[in-house]
């Protein structure tokens, strides 16, 4: 499907920033390449950009991004930017004859939004707008954002800024058919250029109706505030929902400062992995050495590396840099760092009595971690099926091993922590097991 972009603004309200409004870094990446790449993380790959003010500048740009990321860009020019938005969409209608996605340069949005949106059937002559109910979203700037009326049936019944009746907000949003060419003409040519003006006429014909985004995110960057707000949003939903207690309480606020520095580096998210392998494997190197020293050392570099960990999924979901090599890698990386770092405290807690009971119990805390992040993945999937929006679920993982670890060794205590290990995760499994046969 194709993607149309407005990008022809001037953006006064952010000209601090730079003298293109797409163009301006929101987390060292330009408003409309977020928008781009959270639009290619569906599938499309055909875009079509309507530029206007600084409109080369902006071409120039994007001809280099388009052939980096294997997209298809082509360009429209809007001589008429000063004019309302509705105009930069007429612009295409030479080019597009067929149901496309329509977004705005500046507004940021929840990928799911879109992915979700695409999977709805569209009638000829018909536009969806993906539409926020909450009304006390503390996000909106009140006095800028569109405002929707929406009827019991979900169509649009009136829409724009100064309405004083509504029930949601326009996120910017849509899945058009190019029936949206022939009402904004029409609105045209009464006097009214906007892009509202035109939804306004198919929602006369009983031709628009909208998308519930139920809560989740989005943002028009519009100005210095919204610009903030849009930061926070971006770290705040760094947090996933699979995260466990360790990780949540402790991990993630650390990894996310982090991560704000390292966004201004080169720094790939692969080698943030890399980086943390090492720090856990000199940790484990220190449990070989004995005394409570080393022991200390090994587990705060254990800990640290637990940290650093979060931070390239971090930047990689930031940079929109995921890829299925690099969460293979990773879980590759972190196998072998969580088999050196436990077989290096049983070896330590082995010398230090010479028992052959922490043997075992060390070959269960092993072989309890292994299966334990063996399971990970189905488990995960089959508590993301049933959750609340919102809401976490229980999980223990990797994060509270390496936990009990840092705090084991704290207080210098190598065989509890084996045991502890040993204990949790195959009581974890066990657990798991259990879920899984009940859903069968």
């Amino acid at each position: 499907m194709k993607c149309l972009i407005i990008a022809a603004g001037e953006g006064s309200r952010l000209s601090h920033r730079g003298d293109s409004k797409p163009l301006v870094p929101l987390l060292e990446l330009p408003l409309i390449e977020r928008v781009i790449l959270t639009a290619n993380w569906t599938g499309i790959s055909d875009f079509y950009i309507v530029i206007g003010y600084n409109g080369e500048k902006l071409r120039k740009h994007l001809n280099q991004f388009s052939q980096n990321k294997n997209l298809k860009i082509t360009y429209f020019q809007n001589n008429q930017w000063k004019e309302e938005n509705g105009l930069s969409v007429l612009a295409a209608k030479e080019k597009i004859n067929e149901n496309f996605i329509l977004l705005m340069s500046d507004h940021i949005f929840n990928k799911s939004i879109l992915a979700e949106l695409l999977q709805e059937k569209i009638v000829d002559g018909e536009i969806i707008l993906a539409v926020d109910y909450n009304l006390k979203n503390k996000i909106v700037d009140i006095d800028d954002v569109t405002k929707v009326l929406v009827d019991d049936k979900g169509r649009i019944v009136n829409i724009g800024k100064n309405i004083k009746e509504y029930n949601a907000y326009d996120t910017g949003i849509f899945l058009c058919s190019p029936a949206i060419f022939e009402a904004l003409e029409e609105s045209s040519d009464n006097g009214d250029t906007s892009l509202s003006a035109g939804i306004k006429i198919l929602a006369k014909q009983k031709k628009s109706r909208v998308f519930d985004i139920k809560g989740k995110y989005w943002i028009d960057v519009d100005d210095e505030n919204a610009f903030k707000k849009a930061e926070n949003i971006l770290f705040a939903n760094l947090k996933k929902v699979s995260d466990g207690p360790v990780s949540r309480y402790l991990n993630r606020p650390i990894s996310i400062k982090i991560s704000k520095y390292l966004l201004k580096k080169s720094i790939l998210p692969n080698q943030i992995s890399l980086f943390s392998f090492i720090f856990s494997m000199v940790g484990a190197l220190f449990f070989f050495f004995g005394g409570y020293a080393n022991l200390l050392i090994g587990g705060i570099l254990a800990q640290m590396a637990s940290i650093i960990d979060g931070c390239d999924g971090e930047i990689a979901r930031l940079k929109f840099q995921t890829s299925e090599f690099g969460g293979w890698y990773d879980a590759v990386l972190d196998r072998y760092a969580d088999a050196f770092l436990l077989f290096g405290l049983t070896y330590y807690a082995y010398f230090l009595g010479e028992n052959l009971l922490y043997l075992f119990i060390g070959f269960l805390a092993i072989i309890g971690s292994f299966v334990n992040s063996y399971t990970a993945d189905k488990y995960d999937g089959l508590m993301k099926k049933n959750l609340t929006r919102g809401k976490h679920y229980f999980r223990i993982g990797r994060d509270v091993r390496i936990g009990i670890i840092f705090i084991g060794t704290l207080i210098n205590q190598p065989v509890l922590i084996l045991f502890i290990i040993a204990f949790l995760m195959n009581t974890e499994n066990i657990r798991r097991i259990l879920i899984f046969y009940n859903k069968k």
